[in-house]
């Protein structure tokens, strides 16, 4: 998890042109996803102005702005300067005004310029801090893209997991993170995993030891992340355990206060685990899209019993 992110990492993100950028400036700290667009500020009225906030002037800002004295100028900037936020963004290419570079020299805050719309800068941006602030938790497992799904394999220690997701890869589909998956909320119903910077590509598999993936299979072997939609856990097959043969008992589990579904897959000699994965990784996908296999099989039984009673 980061607390922060610095200016210059979001003018290298998004591309944006310094105006005023002093080394000091670069470096201060975004704490918060909220944006602010100053309008009472402008006129004058501070009460609840967010110091905290990065501040986005658009085509309507610098339109008052530039309808203002220089001494109303001065007095609003200074004043809007001095509570330290972190960067001042203007939208559109708009011509910066000159007290604007003044202000923002003598307080050592940068002024950045992009050439977004306000409403669409104001989107881009808000998405890129809310990822880079939002709270992570570290979970244990295996996170792969197959066939465009985030599947979270997990199970005991030595189930097998990294040698799985090695076969996954060689069968096309791509790693995110081995053995460490760091977790955050996007939203109420999105979970993402990525992998940590120490673990990015690397995949361990005992005997061989740690290898990198993107160098052995080619750069679309990796991914950076994905959303989580598929836990699958692998266990240990045992002939004492009933198990669900018809996929009929959904269990949902809860990561980082998101639900996900959890399918629990039995581990025997002889079972191809790669291929059951991908199986039940297309099944989803076909249930989310409303073909309910079990449904299905439910119908035909229905009728047969319908059809043997008549």
């Amino acid at each position: 998890m980061s607390d922060f992110v610095k200016v210059d990492k979001l003018i290298q993100k998004l591309k944006l042109e310094v105006i005023v950028g002093e080394t000091k400036a670069l470096e201060r700290k975004i704490m918060v996803s909220d944006i602010s667009r100053p309008g009472l500020e402008l006129t004058g009225y501070f009460n609840y102005y967010a110091p905290d906030h990065l501040q986005i002037f658009g085509r309507k800002e610098i339109s008052f702005i530039n309808h203002m004295t220089i001494d109303q100028k001065q007095k609003v900037l200074k004043e809007m300067f001095a509570k330290g936020l972190p960067a001042m963004i203007i939208s559109r290419r708009l011509a910066c005004p000159e007290e604007f570079v003044v202000a923002a020299k003598e307080a050592q805050i940068a002024v950045l310029r992009s050439p977004l719309a306000t409403s669409r800068l104001v989107g881009v941006i808000t998405n890129f801090l809310a990822e880079r602030l939002a709270k992570r938790v570290s979970i244990h497992g295996v996170l792969m893209d197959i066939y465009g799904l985030g599947v979270l394999l997990q199970g005991d220690s030595g189930i097998g997991k990294s040698e799985t997701a090695l076969e996954l890869i060689k069968n096309g589909h791509r790693l995110i993170a081995d053995d460490r998956v760091d977790v955050y909320q996007k939203d109420e119903l999105t979970l993402i995993g990525e992998s940590p910077e120490i673990l990015k590509h690397l995949l361990e598999i005992r005997g061989v030891g740690i290898i990198n993936v993107m160098n052995l299979f080619g750069t679309s072997s990796v991914r950076e992340m994905v959303q989580i939609q598929l836990v699958i856990y692998l266990e240990q097959w045992s002939k004492d355990k009933m198990y669900d043969r018809l996929g009929s008992d959904d269990v949902m589990i809860s990561i980082a206060d998101v639900n996900v579904l959890q399918i629990r897959v039995p581990v025997k000699t002889g079972r191809n685990l790669s291929t059951i994965i991908e199986v039940a990784a297309m099944n989803f996908r076909a249930h989310t899209m409303g073909f309910d296999a079990m449904e299905k099989f439910e119908q035909r039984l229905t009728q047969l019993i319908q059809e043997n009673s008549t």
